[in-house]
């Protein structure tokens, strides 16, 4: 490969998908790529994608992906330019990026201004309200206690949402229908917001019935560009946090009115802030087609594939652009199109009724897939799946030209997918997208309580398709 004439070292301070992810993308770009490994995981698959290796010295995630002091003498004793966090980890933390800031490296994300600014559910609700854009009825602020709560829940009306104001992730959230749920959740609320996030500082906000979750891909540069790459469908959730996300809404259909009125909202949200890295605008949409404001995550997302697949454009190479100060290549907005419909399924390693994590040891992994499908994973067999890191040790996307031929083509994935050693929630994933609602596309953030798909999760059945297939795949070794 041509190098660049001023080829970057970029350390990736990150492991898993995303970190192979992005040393793909700093590879085709003609950097370098410098992977790190901690003393808990020295044989990281996603090393493999880099151009180097360094040690990044620890075995707990404080000292070693949480620590700012031990990264920044990493890429200081290995002459890095710039570092890319993934997403979770330091991805978005301020002090992290000011500390980069100052120390010359930069940082593959937005400025720490604007991390800062919309990192806070209370200050980005009042940035959004001065710009003019709708917010979630309820407090602007941390409410100070519990009496404090009530009274603003009698305010807007019942039920309500209790929300850590430094939350993320689906921690810090709890629904109230009366005042009895928050004498009963504050308390537990702010202990988990602290635990979290350091910060106990809650919101009370009116809780949307049958909400969707409806977030839009934007992406600045520092130039003063700011783009939307279209919307995702992010309502099939488990404890506040996504399993299953799709690009185009099958909510918004063929309404491009309350499209583009929502692409447009996040591109004014993203401006109102100084945003110049790619990033994600979150909304809640009710029955009627009106949104409002949720919050806005200053990095790269999980599902950020599936906007990839429909618009044919790499946003982590643009993230790397936009870092260094280049142009994108995109002259103005209608130069961004989709195509087709992409569907994800995050894979994680938990219980499928449960949907805890349920840690272990792959033994055995196998693919058979459909074309239309990517597969960005972590895994080999052998590989040690354990408490300290997220349980998602893969992400399954297919790609139709239309919905159903995606939701066609994620069955085949699915069945075509082997994991043994651990249980994993392919199983779920399976009754979800054979779901009468999700197939016709009406569902809300409420499906998992509603439907039910754990309920009908029979293990039974899935542990015999799984040795079923281990045994065609010996056979077809074995040449019987």
């Amino acid at each position: 490969m041509k190098k660049q004439n001023n080829p970057k070292r970029i350390l990736i301070a990150n492991r898993g998908e995303i970190a192979a992810r992005i040393a793909r993308a700093i590879n085709e770009l003609g950097h370098t790529a410098v992977g790190v490994w901690t003393d808990n995981e020295i044989h990281a698959s996603h090393l493999e994608f880099c151009n180097e290796w360094v040690h990044l010295e620890g075995n707990t995630n404080s000292s070693t992906y949480l620590s700012i002091d031990n990264i920044i003498r990493v890429a200081k004793n290995n002459n890095i330019d710039a570092i890319h966090p993934g997403y979770g980890f330091l991805s978005e933390n301020a002090k992290f990026v000011e500390r980069l800031e100052k120390e010359k490296i930069i940082f593959i994300g937005p400025n720490s201004d604007a991390i800062k600014k919309m990192g806070d559910k209370a200050t980005s609700k009042q940035i959004a309200m001065k710009a003019g854009i709708p917010v979630i009825p309820g407090s602007s602020d941390a409410v100070p206690n519990k009496s404090s709560a009530i009274k603003m829940a009698t305010e807007i009306g019942y039920p309500v949402l209790l929300k850590a104001v430094a939350g993320g992730g689906g921690r810090g959230m709890r629904v109230c229908e009366n005042s009895s749920d928050i004498e009963k959740n504050f308390d537990v609320v702010v202990r988990e917001s602290e635990s979290a996030f350091g910060y106990g500082g809650l919101l009370v906000e009116k809780y949307i019935t049958n909400p969707r979750h409806i977030e839009v891909q934007i992406l600045a540069d520092k130039k003063g560009n700011t783009y939307h790459f279209f919307e995702r469908e992010c309502s099939i959730q488990r404890r506040h946090q996504k399993i299953i996300e799709e690009a185009p809404s099958p909510f918004i259909g063929e309404r491009e009115d309350l499209r583009q009125a929502v692409c447009n909202t996040a591109v004014k949200v993203a401006k109102a802030v100084g945003y110049d890295s790619a990033g994600t605008v979150e909304f809640v949409m009710a029955e009627d087609g009106s949104f409002f404001f949720l919050e806005m995550n200053t990095r790269i997302q999980v599902e950020h594939p599936i906007t990839e697949e429909i618009t044919g454009i790499d946003l982590i190479v643009c993230m790397i652009q936009a870092a260094f100060g280049e142009p994108l290549g995109i002259p103005e907005q209608k130069w961004i199109t989709r195509t087709g419909h992409a569907i994800e399924c995050r894979i994680c390693a938990e219980d499928p009724i449960t949907m805890l994590p349920s840690p272990g040891t792959i033994t055995g992994f196998e693919t058979s897939f459909p074309q239309g499908t990517r597969f960005d994973h972590c895994i080999y067999s052998g590989l040690k799946v354990t408490p300290d890191f997220d349980p998602m040790i893969g992400k399954l996307v297919t790609k139709g030209i239309v919905r159903p031929v995606a939701i066609r083509k994620m069955k085949a994935a699915l069945n075509g997918l082997l994991i043994e050693g651990l249980k994993t929630n392919i199983p779920l994933h399976k009754v979800i997208i054979d779901n009468e609602s999700f197939i016709n596309g009406k569902y809300s953030t409420n499906f998992i309580s509603k439907e039910k798909p754990q309920d009908l999760v029979d293990i039974g059945i899935y542990v015999t398709e799984v040795y079923q297939k281990i045994a065609g795949i010996e056979a077809v070794k074995q040449g019987i």
